[in-house]
């Protein structure tokens, strides 16, 4: 076998320290691969097996004493030895930092140290390719196979989502984790956003926005355009963004911003992904991505599955729905409280009986939201918005069932609104521990006989988008204001619950 140079674990009281040594790591084993994959592309023989390995981070703590703290996270639950596999240590250089610092923060570096060094979870070469890199693609058919014998290739048993949903025990003697996120469950999630959004996950933002019309997409790439041209003001505020990135890694940078060598590698595509994502940039991560998810429970799975290994502060779910009750009025909003999930695309990694509480601070913050941007208040601001329970169908056309079941569950879960997607995101905000909330808008009232006609449905996208992104832009803009402290509620972390955010 030939395998990249072993580095022995050391500890570590420095978080900066720790971080240089993970990127150390990192950087040998997957320069090791990248290089042997050229040299077997160019027929050499490079030996029977090829390994590179991720680096890890494990901590060891014998006393339950830590620091009192008001996060929901940066602990280990007791005493006990805890230990996660890492990658990318350029694209998560400051969440790795924070986590580092928070641990030896609340146990005290003479309590607790960082052990970093390389463990035996292999890369798979798929992983290690770079951005821009196609390699594989100049491979014959018969060396293409022949790849899967001298290279680890993913292994899904390394990979499944056992931690977050709270099922994960480990074996006899075997390390309890220190993430969610396994290092091949990440680099897994990351390579599919880059399918599925046609962006790289190098331009996601930390609060993240879903719809599911392409009217809302049309409105934001709109106001991003307009951002750009407008110069940067100490005055700014909340809408100090540099870049703003489409499909393609199409970047136009803000007026003022010097452009960047990787620019110019960014191109239109010749057809939009399925779930097209884009992303108006802050310097330090805080700005707002946007994905266009289309209809269905199974695409909002999908995209969330993936976008939760980066760790966002943050998702809102901003589309159309059904209003179920006669007082509502099309274009009339719902703000989501609870959710009946009939989505069904959940069922095996969150039961049904777990429920889904709202989050106070982004109630209050879309709330807020709604106000400021209506300019309505007291009874003016509820007629036009209402507070109640969603439910989500994995049905489009569950109005054609016989015996109209559907609607008389409806009615006993007190449901106002009806989607096919804010469960499912919401459901999985609650299982990878991402503040969600859902502000829907009511396009039509099915069981009231006022359906989508074609003029009418122009007319009300006309009138409500605009409104609508820009109310879930703001409810963004105050989360970050609030800060992540207390954004990260406690409400979704476990009882013995992983150290990492």
């Amino acid at each position: 076998m030939l395998s990249s140079p072993f580095i022995a674990p050391m500890q570590f009281e420095d978080p900066q320290a720790a971080y240089a040594q993970v990127v150390a790591i990192y950087d040998a084993n997957i320069a090791h691969l990248r290089d042997t994959m050229r040299r077997f592309v160019a027929g050499e023989d490079v030996g029977e097996h090829v390994r590179a390995c991720y680096p890890f981070v494990r901590v060891h703590t014998d006393t339950v004493a830590r620091a009192d703290s008001t996060l929901a996270f940066g602990f280990v639950a007791g005493p006990g030895t805890y230990e996660t596999t890492l990658t990318r240590p350029d694209l998560f250089a400051r969440y790795y930092q924070q986590q580092f610092h928070l641990l030896l923060k609340n146990h005290g570096k003479h309590r607790l140290k960082l052990e970093v060094g390389t463990s035996s979870q292999p890369i798979p070469i798929h992983f290690s390719f770079a951005e821009h890199e196609h390699l594989e693609g100049s491979l014959t058919a018969e060396r293409r196979l022949l790849m899967r014998d001298v290279f680890d290739l993913p292994d899904l048993a390394a990979m499944d989502d056992g931690i977050a949903n709270g099922t994960h025990e480990p074996r006899a003697g075997e390390a309890q984790p220190l993430s969610l996120f396994t290092a091949p469950r990440v680099d897994y999630s990351l390579q599919r956003l880059r399918h599925y959004t046609g962006t790289s996950c190098e331009h996601f933002q930390k609060f993240v926005l879903f719809t599911n019309y392409q009217f809302y997409i049309d409105e934001f790439v709109k106001l991003g355009h307009e951002l750009m041209a407008s110069p940067l003001s100490a005055a700014s505020g909340s809408d100090d963004y540099i870049a703003f990135v489409e499909p393609g890694n199409l970047v136009t940078r803000r007026v003022g911003q010097a452009v960047q060598a990787a620019d110019a590698l960014g191109a239109a595509p010749p057809r939009l992904p399925q779930m097209p994502g884009y992303h108006l940039i802050r310097a330090d991560g805080t700005g707002i991505s946007m994905v266009n998810i289309g209809v269905g429970p199974a695409n909002a799975k999908t995209i969330t599955d993936h976008i939760a290994v980066l760790r966002p502060h943050a998702w809102l779910m901003l589309g159309h729905c059904a209003g179920l009750r006669t007082t509502q009025e099309l274009g009339d909003y719902v703000l989501a409280h609870g959710y009946v999930r009939e989505d069904h695309v959940l069922d095996e990694d969150l039961p049904l009986w777990v429920p889904i509480p709202p989050l106070a601070e982004v109630q209050v913050a879309i709330e807020a939201a709604v106000a400021e941007v209506t300019q309505l208040t007291g009874h003016d601001l509820k007629r036009v918005m209402r507070t109640g329970t969603v439910a989500s169908t994995d049905n489009r056309n569950w109005e054609l069932l016989p015996q109209r079941t559907p609607e008389r569950r409806f009615s006993q879960s007190r449901a106002i609104a009806l989607d096919m997607e804010s469960a499912t995101i919401a459901a999985n905000g609650f299982r990878f521990r991402v503040p969600y909330g859902t502000l829907l808008c009511v396009s039509d009232k099915p069981m009231h006989g006022e359906i989508k006609l074609p003029g009418m449905a122009n007319q009300f996208y006309r009138d409500r988008v605009d409104q609508h992104l820009r109310i879930g832009m703001r409810a963004l803009d105050l989360l970050r204001a609030l800060g992540v402290d207390k954004l990260h509620s406690r409400k979704l972390r476990s009882f013995t619950e992983v150290a990492f955010q």
